[in-house]
């Protein structure tokens, strides 16, 4: 099976291609055909946040549109902000 690739543009210049560094070769897979001869470790791109404790749950929620305007006028953050009310409320 052949794979399907876009032509590269025409005015593509090798000096685009980034540079291979030690850190890339170190975490790269290496086959030889179909077999992996070292699995790759890990990725390149940053882990990003940590996992919380207690991750948040998505909700869909009906609230009054004066509710909901107030909030998002207090600007970014009102999601949190709401939570922290309704924790208040709820004396947690």
């Amino acid at each position: 099976m052949t794979e399907s690739r876009k032509p590269l543009p025409a005015d593509w210049d090798d000096d685009d291609i980034p540079e291979w560094t030690e850190e890339i070769f170190d975490r790269a897979e290496f086959r030889i055909g179909d077999r992996v001869i070292r699995p790759a470790t890990g990725t390149l791109t940053r882990p990003g946040r940590p996992k919380s404790d207690a991750p948040k749950q998505q909700v869909t929620l009906r609230l009054d549109a004066a509710v909901l305007d107030g909030f998002r006028a207090t600007g970014p953050g009102w999601q949190s902000r709401i939570n922290a009310e309704l924790r208040k409320a709820l004396g947690l």
